[in-house]
């Protein structure tokens, strides 16, 4: 599918890829540098805005993790390192190497992890609220404890202040947009279930990014990961860059759009 918002929006198309063994959802939109985005842990949310603020300057490519949206499950993939694997795999069949990649929470720990495995695959890193290490102070929130509806809500800090809320979180989710919902929670249980959505190793490996340009992007009140982690990982990676964004929850790219996308931009652009 595709779609044309205004006379000057930025065209994505939706395409079914086969690829590693698997059929691979992937939204792809834009024009210049290939940027991979990798989503979270609910899914990819649809072409929202900072898809489309990013499509200026970049040739979008969002697949759907395995197990997420309409993309195949892949049944040995068991946890994150087997999926970081694979991932591996799927870029080099088809030939993204050498492309710079942002990640949002459970995506984000994906993207730390390919990276960690293999830094010379990408050009720089963005790391979003990303999961994947153990926050030193507070606990990431347990996603299975309460309805995804309400897991996309808490996410937020004020939802009612983020115009693209209800594209992301009606009030009537559509049947398909339920059921993809709880395709993501299954999915994203059996990649982090135990230990929950983080690898202890993980610390220990990211020094590997050294000659890797990262940026980590948090929100300060972000009640889903706690900004500790987001510290951790800058402690972790040499040389990467902490932003904070104030009043915000673990949601940047939609409940702070305009500061996000300035700050993702120079850093990509730069």
């Amino acid at each position: 599918m595709s779609t044309d918002m205004t006379a000057t929006s930025q065209p994505w198309i939706e395409d079914m890829v086969e690829v590693a063994g698997v059929k691979l959802q992937v939204v792809k939109g834009g024009s210049g540098e290939s940027l991979l985005i990798l989503h979270d842990e609910m899914g990819h949310p649809g072409w929202l805005g900072f898809h489309q603020d990013l499509a200026q300057n970049f040739s979008l490519q969002i697949p759907s993790h395995p197990g997420f949206g309409e993309s195949e499950e892949l049944n040995w993939v068991m946890g994150m390192r087997d999926l970081t694997g694979w991932y591996l795999g799927a870029l080099d069949q088809l030939g993204l190497e050498g492309m710079s990649v942002m990640g949002f929470g459970l995506g984000g720990w994906l993207a730390a992890e390919m990276a960690a495995m293999c830094p010379q695959q990408f050009k720089k890193l963005v790391l979003v609220d990303a999961a994947g290490v153990k926050p030193p102070t507070g606990e990431i929130l347990d996603m299975f404890q309460v309805v995804a509806k309400s897991f996309i809500h808490d996410s937020v800090l004020d939802p009612g202040s983020v115009p693209e809320f209800q594209l992301i979180c009606p009030d009537e989710p559509t049947p398909e947009q339920t059921e993809n919902w709880e395709r993501a929670r299954e999915s994203s249980c059996r990649l982090s279930w135990r230990p929950y959505m983080h690898n202890p190793a993980l610390p220990n490996l990211l020094f590997r990014l050294k000659r890797l340009p990262t940026l980590i992007v948090w929100g300060r009140q972000d009640p889903i990961v706690p900004l500790s982690a987001g510290q951790l990982y800058h402690q972790a990676i040499p040389g990467s860059k902490l932003t904070v964004i104030e009043n915000c929850g673990h949601r940047p790219e939609v409940e702070k759009p305009e500061e996000f996308i300035s700050l993702v931009q120079e850093f990509l652009l730069g």
